[in-house]
């Protein structure tokens, strides 16, 4: 089944469009910042895309080795750490990255309980001595700024914990344990500097009304320092579990979107906090790291279509995550295992990496936007957008876009940049190889020629004041094109109609 879609675009109009896509990105814990693999990955993002935050889980978890006791003329004594966590941030920082500061797990010496999440066991239990907390917690904020300077760090948000609406993540998911917690936080990190920022509460979508409402209302009644708030958002259902794989159907963009409008609404309906930023500190399709989902093209065009509406009621959304160093259910067996990342290890561009890609190359200014595309403008002319296409399930829906645009008369460069099943799908040509668990060099090559969009160069005249030009979009395509005026100027004796291939 095949659609067209016409659409008149006036270069004169201004629309509503937030790009926010490259405020944040998650990353799996930052342990894992110390392996040259996740450096990697991340150092090639940062210098194709370049997100400004990065924000992941762990950060005082015993594998960072920041909580230490000791025995001394019989009283037990507490020293700090900070040398893993100077690693970290010192390569984050060097690659143009703010830490996006998340707050957790806890140290197992300072624990209250034996409860822990993931293959690497990050305990989730309240402290056992709130001041013992409220002092690390001070600790290293002065680390910090004594390393990296004031200045620096009260540009760093600091958000206190991470989904403590679940169980698996805060224990007994005990609502008013946590609002202690983030006031013993929020007024330890207010006592380092009134400017810094802190947020929470950081929850996953679930019994938003009842823990985003109490939250906000204790808050304000306890006058507990909040400057903005968090919560997550993934866009699946239930999964279906098959081997080491988990697979799941996704909801409709809209209701995905009306999900985080309730939480907006719920905002501004304190007045102390009407307006006040909602960061989405984690987002994306499936929210277990063991979907294909996140390896295909279909993962690509739907997430294209939710950077181009999440600006509307969010200050940011962070992308969960960058790369596929990743081990909360364990390490993958193999190099598409459906886990999170932009990047399959092997350095393979999914194609959810060039949504964002595509969406760092949008101009200043938004003049059409729907959808199924967004288009904008720089102040010299220059046109450029981004479409999508997103159909689950084994029905195909191709559609063609047909802009009609009132170019002024003159030569034109139309460039598109196509991703979608047939160019740009390493996940097929993996499936294709026999699926191998290790990839040799001659795989990895074929599998990174595969993962490549297809470039294409059109050269468009102008002679009158409309201008009309297609984008076909296959099932689960995404695409870019600028439009630039060029002035073509031909060697001497160049004929490119004599010339098989060259128009």
């Amino acid at each position: 089944m095949e659609e067209k879609l016409q659409y008149k675009i006036d270069l004169t109009d201004k629309v509503p469009f937030h790009n926010n896509a490259l405020f944040c990105v998650g990353t799996g814990r930052m342990n894992l910042a110390l392996r040259k693999e996740y450096h990697d990955q991340l150092k090639k993002v940062q210098e194709e895309i370049h997100f400004s935050y990065i924000r992941g889980h762990g950060l005082l978890c015993d594998d960072m080795a920041v909580y230490h006791t000791y025995e001394e003329d019989g009283e037990i004594k507490v020293e700090y750490n900070f040398t893993y966590i100077d690693l970290v941030f010192d390569d984050y920082l060097s690659m143009g990255l703010k830490p996006f500061v998340e707050l957790g797990f806890m140290p197992e010496a300072l624990a209250s309980g034996t409860q822990t999440v993931f293959y690497w066991k990050g305990n989730v239990t309240p402290p056992s001595d709130y001041k013992k907390w409220a002092d690390l917690i001070k600790g290293l904020v002065h680390h910090l700024m004594d390393r990296y300077g004031r200045e620096e760090v009260v540009t760093w948000p600091f958000e206190v914990w991470n989904e403590p609406n679940l169980p698996g993540f805060w224990k007994g998911a005990d609502m008013e344990e946590y609002f202690h917690l983030y006031e013993v936080t929020a007024k330890a990190l207010k006592e380092c500097d009134s400017r810094i920022r802190a947020g929470g509460p950081a929850i996953c979508g679930v019994d938003d009304r009842r823990w985003l409402t109490c939250f906000l209302k204790h808050c304000t009644e306890n006058k507990v320092p909040l400057d903005f708030v968090t919560r997550h958002a993934y866009a699946t259902d239930a999964p279906d579990r098959d081997g080491h794989y988990e697979y799941q159907s996704l909801r409709e963009p809209k209701a995905f979107m009306d999900e985080l409008r309730e939480s907006r609404r719920i905002i501004d309906s304190f007045s102390e906090y009407e307006g006040m930023e909602m960061h989405i500190t984690e987002f994306n399709t499936s929210y277990t790291p063991r979907n294909p989902i996140h390896d295909t093209n279909l993962n690509a065009a739907y997430t294209a279509r939710l950077l181009s509406e999440m600006g509307d009621v969010c200050a940011s959304y962070s992308y969960w995550t960058f790369g596929d160093v990743f081990e909360e259910t364990g390490v993958a067996y193999t190099p598409f295992s459906g886990c999170f990342g932009l990047l399959a290890n092997g350095m393979i561009p999914k194609p959810t990496y060039y949504a964002f890609s595509f969406f760092k190359n949008l101009k200043e200014t938004a003049i059409a936007r729907s959808e199924h595309f967004v288009i904008t403008m720089d102040e010299k002319g220059g046109i450029s957008g981004t479409c999508w296409n997103p159909v689950e399930g084994n029905e195909d829906k191709d559609i063609t876009l047909e802009f009609s645009l009132n170019l002024s008369k003159g030569d034109y460069m139309l460039v598109t940049k196509l991703v979608d099943e047939n160019t740009c799908n390493p996940l097929r040509a993996w499936t294709n190889m026999g699926t191998p668990a290790y990839l040799n060099k001659e795989h990895l090559d074929l599998l990174l020629e595969c993962a490549r969009p297809q470039v294409d160069i059109k050269q468009i005249r102008v002679m009158d004041d409309a201008t009309v030009f297609e984008i076909p979009l296959s099932s689960n395509g995404l695409c870019y094109f600028e439009i630039q005026q060029i002035d073509p100027k031909a060697d001497r004796g160049f004929r490119p109609e004599r010339i098989r291939g060259a128009i």
